[in-house]
């Protein structure tokens, strides 16, 4: 264990400036709060609830990303509206992990990666720096592919999907600059993105005038009468698509964006509970979007053919509309972002389709700078290392658009589209690595405190969903190796599975530890390995001793 320094810094929270003295805390992105407006009592006041209102809507993009799209309207083409309510459950318990994840913050003024680097020693938090980089990159791929669609939709084919691909760099670095006019202006700047994503895939449900009864059944009884195996798998996938890894180091950070006295235990209650609202409203919103996605394909497209489609499109002879991809036989339509583009400018007129571009255009980039910030929060906490944004964006977006632009200059757009199934399954496997720490911090009473650790029943429903999501996402993975796999790709997968299953196991034993406040991991070998961290990581004034009794809320 490392040794204590006093106020609870540990040998390694310290860094060295350049003059070579010793910085005890490690200075953040966040280097200015939100000032949040001061009350005699702690009743509700939408003053307050406007000064924490950002964070959440920022958290809430990565529910909007053009992966959770295409797995809407996937959804939707495949199994009608039999699968919006596994789309509002998934979203129901994104958000009680968003919120576990978000109370971590406001808690104790450090984000996920911060007390990771903190509470794990050298080589897992390496490892889980990896696995975080490697879940942003494929969420960050999601979102070069979705901008690349669109403009090539929007441009009518001129700009060509490599074009596209390479413009996602420029993008990026314009929004460094609105980051340069504060927080609050960046929040409503994406706030306007979500507002456009209402705009235009609600007027596609308007168009297109799904029947209500329908998407009320789909929503609220739990079924999926003559679900086939591809019904199975989209319901798998879009679990997968909802609970993103690096969303949880994502909101654990934005939350400290707020200025809270975290010394007063009222005053960390008060701003748990507005973060907890914003999170309510933001991910509602998110869930009317996905809904609409979902229901205006499950109207349109389910039970199509190709050859429906392909007869449908040709019939208005316009040139606008390129379905030299459409293939001509009696198999159900399979629909993407560019496909379900050129589908609704067919079935409406090109005004359709435009409008469709420029909702998945405002999802790819209301996407781009999340993943951004996800990176820098990953990166400055799990190695106590700052570096300048512009570095940061440019390493990650190049690696991200490396294999993207070898597919487009390789293969065709549908080849592009479909890479989104196996980026899906990527972040899916890289779920555990930031789940397991939520939970396993969320539980600690050395993290949380005696008032905000987390009770019985909410650990263990946090337990019980945590073993269904990776049980699940590890059924949806082992599903499509087997489905597209080939020698290869199987030799791969049996050696990463070993070290994968190994460093899972790891992350549960720790979590075991914490969950059970267990002494065994000293008595045994390795139990050093294990035992948890002795340092304080909560600031207001109950401590340990004191007789006060958890929050038992879920």
């Amino acid at each position: 264990m490392n040794m204590k320094i006093e106020n609870n810094v540990t040998e390694d929270d310290i860094q060295y400036n350049k003059k070579g003295k010793k910085n005890e805390e490690l200075d953040t992105y966040f280097t200015a709060e939100v000032p949040v407006p001061q009350s005699d009592d702690y009743s509700f006041s939408w003053r307050k609830l406007l000064a924490f209102t950002g964070p959440g809507f920022l958290m809430s993009i990565a529910y909007l990303d053009p992966g959770n799209i295409e797995s809407d309207l996937k959804s939707g083409a495949v199994a009608r509206y039999r699968l919006l309510w596994v789309l509002v459950s998934s979203t129901i318990v994104g958000l009680f992990l968003q919120r576990l994840s978000a109370r971590i913050g406001v808690v104790t003024g450090k984000h996920l990666a911060e007390i990771g680097y903190r509470r794990y020693r050298k080589v897992p938090r390496l490892l889980l720096w990896i696995c975080s980089e490697i879940a942003i990159i494929g969420s960050d791929m999601q979102e070069v592919i979705g901008t690349a669609v669109a403009i090539y939709l929007l441009s009518n084919r001129v700009v060509p999907l490599y074009a596209g691909v390479l413009v996602t760099i420029l993008d990026t670095f314009s929004f460094l600059l609105l980051d340069k006019y504060g927080l609050r202006k960046l929040e409503v700047f994406f706030a306007a993105l979500i507002l456009i994503m209402v705009g235009t895939f609600g007027f596609e449900f308007v168009k297109v005038k799904p029947m209500a009864s329908d998407i009320a059944k789909g929503i609220f009884i739990p079924y999926c009468q003559d679900c086939d195996n591809d019904a199975v798998l989209q319901a798998v996938g879009i679990i997968g698509c909802i609970i993103m890894p690096h969303n949880l180091y994502l909101h654990s950070a934005l939350v400290k964006s707020r200025r809270v006295d975290r010394k007063i235990k009222y005053e960390v209650k008060d701003a748990n509970r507005y973060v907890f609202i914003e999170a309510i409203v933001a991910l509602m919103v998110s869930l009317v979007i996905n809904i609409s996605v979902t229901s205006v394909f499950a109207h349109e497209i389910f039970g199509k053919t190709n050859a429906e489609v392909l007869n449908m499109c040709r019939a208005t002879n316009n040139s606008l509309f390129d379905i030299d991809g459409f293939e001509d036989n009696t198999d159900p339509f399979e629909a993407d972002t560019y496909k379900a583009g050129i589908y609704l400018g067919c079935a409406f007129g090109s005004y359709a389709m435009y409008i469709w571009a420029v909702g998945i255009f405002a999802a790819g980039q209301s996407s781009t700078m999340t993943g951004t910030y996800s990176g820098q929060f990953v990166m400055e906490g799990y190695l106590n290392l700052q570096w300048s944004r512009w570095k940061r964006v440019l390493l990650t977006r190049s690696i991200a658009i490396a294999p993207t632009l070898a597919v487009t200059l390789t293969s065709d757009i549908e080849h592009l589209t479909g890479m989104n199934d196996y980026l899906n399954a990527l972040m899916s496997l890289m779920l555990p690595f930031a789940l397991i720490p939520t939970l396993t911090f969320t539980c600690s009473l050395k993290v949380m405190g005696p008032k905000f650790v987390n009770g019985r029943a909410g650990k263990t429903f946090a337990t019980l969903v945590s073993i269904v999501i990776i049980m699940i996402n590890i059924y949806f993975v082992i599903n499509l190796v087997i489905e597209k796999g080939d020698t290869l790709i199987y030799s791969i997968v049996a050696v990463v599975g070993i070290g994968y299953v190994a460093f899972t196991l790891y992350l549960m034993v720790c979590f075991s530890v914490v969950l059970f406040s267990s002494d065994w991991p000293n008595r045994v070998r390795f139990g050093q390995y294990f035992r948890e961290v002795d340092t304080i990581e909560y600031q207001y004034t109950d401590r340990i001793d004191t007789p006060v009794e958890p929050d038992t809320q879920l």
